[in-house]
């Protein structure tokens, strides 16, 4: 690669560093089981990837405007010098683009080129590029295959992994998606030092989520080397990849279609989600799932089973990282409740929420009455 490509290993990543961050995490689905490679420079070395997992096929890889000028110009070259057919298709970069006009756009574009059963789909860029990708994989031609290349913190910690793919509608996000595993995930820890700060900490969101819902060990590593996360540090950051992509997989493994263990993911996603939505996107996912961690946290506080000292520490580990904590105060509540009404994870007229009591431990109620919601959404 030239030496100013985009596919650098993470910028305090030594050579001798290299054997120590990299890492596999397998999804195990049965016949649909895959793994998550997770390291620096994957990237580079795509094609011997790609081929020690028997695909010649024809590529098409799929991503935004921003990440096709920062990352897929010098991947296309890789794919082709190794001799892969391959095309590129993009569409404008942001959560506005994530509609059925893009996915029918891409598709159009899939059939002009000839694409057909045994193509398959590289999703390069974040989570929406991600969400567009696998739900267009899953319904052109009736499935064909794809592989994510998350190429955010947060596509790589979590929505690159575990199959949920989708489109947003005017009133709410993913209300429109399929379920569709990936063939793999390829998480290149090296090219997160092409992000601004502000997405960097939309994915260390997610990391906290985790911590919160399933690892105090996690959440106090966040806490404690806070430093080295913020700096990419090799190791740490291999380490919170891997975690977390740890979690998810042992959740979904158990619940892939999110009929019971798998919505404690959600842990802050339902007022994350009708925030992001009432903010116009104004708000990105990170932010509106710390707004919405915080949030809902009170409630568990309320009933006493969180202790008042934990939220403290939430709210100070999300601030360390200049996240946001709490709802802006402009911002409509009856709209944030309305939105969430139409969550896609309201159940027989209730919306589920998850409630910790205490750090690492999840569960889903399906009980909150409007008092404690109104708590939740205080300032």
């Amino acid at each position: 690669m030239d030496k100013n490509s985009s596919f650098g290993t993470t910028s305090k990543c030594r050579p001798e560093d290299i054997s120590h961050v990299w890492n596999t995490v397998k999804v195990p689905l049965g016949q649909r089981s895959y793994d998550i490679f997770i390291g620096p420079g994957l990237l580079t070395e795509l094609p011997q990837r790609l081929q020690r997992l028997g695909i010649k096929n024809r590529l098409f890889v799929v991503t935004d405007s921003n990440v096709e000028d920062l990352l897929g110009q010098d991947l296309l070259p890789i794919l082709k010098g190794a001799g892969y057919q391959v095309e590129m298709l993009s569409f404008p970069a942001g959560e506005e683009s994530k509609n059925m006009d893009t996915v029918i756009d891409l598709a159009r574009k899939l059939i002009g080129f000839g694409a057909d059963r045994k193509s398959v789909l590289l999703a390069l860029g974040g989570g929406v590029t991600g969400d567009i990708c696998g739900f267009l994989a899953s319904i052109y031609m009736r499935g064909i295959p794809f592989i994510q290349l998350p190429t955010s913190l947060l596509a790589q910690v979590d929505s690159s992994v575990g199959g949920k793919t989708g489109v947003d509608l005017p009133e709410g996000k993913n209300l429109i998606g399929t379920f569709a595993q990936p063939l793999a995930v390829f998480a290149d820890i090296g090219v997160l030092t092409t992000l601004p700060a502000r997405e960097l900490r939309n994915g260390i969101a997610e990391i906290v989520k985790y911590g919160m819902i399933m690892d105090y060990s996690l959440f106090k590593f966040l806490e404690e080397k806070w430093w080295d996360v913020v700096n990419l540090e090799p190791e740490a950051t291999s380490y919170l990849v891997k975690r977390s992509c740890e979690i998810k997989a042992d959740v979904v493994s158990r619940d892939e279609k999110e009929g019971g263990l798998r919505r404690i993911l959600n842990f802050g996603h339902t007022i994350g989600h009708a925030v992001e939505a009432v903010s116009g996107y104004s708000i990105p996912h990170g932010e509106a799932v710390a707004i919405g961690m915080v949030a809902i946290s009170k409630i568990s506080v309320a009933r006493g089973l969180m202790a008042h000292e934990e939220l403290s520490r939430l709210k100070g580990l999300l601030e360390q990282f200049k996240l946001p904590t709490v709802i802006p105060k402009e911002m409509e509540r009856q709209s944030i409740i309305g939105h969430m009404k139409r969550d896609k994870k309201v159940q027989d007229g209730k919306l589920h929420f998850v409630l910790t009591k205490g750090i690492g431990k999840a569960f889903i109620a399906s009980d909150i009455g409007g008092e404690e919601l109104e708590l939740a959404l205080s300032p």
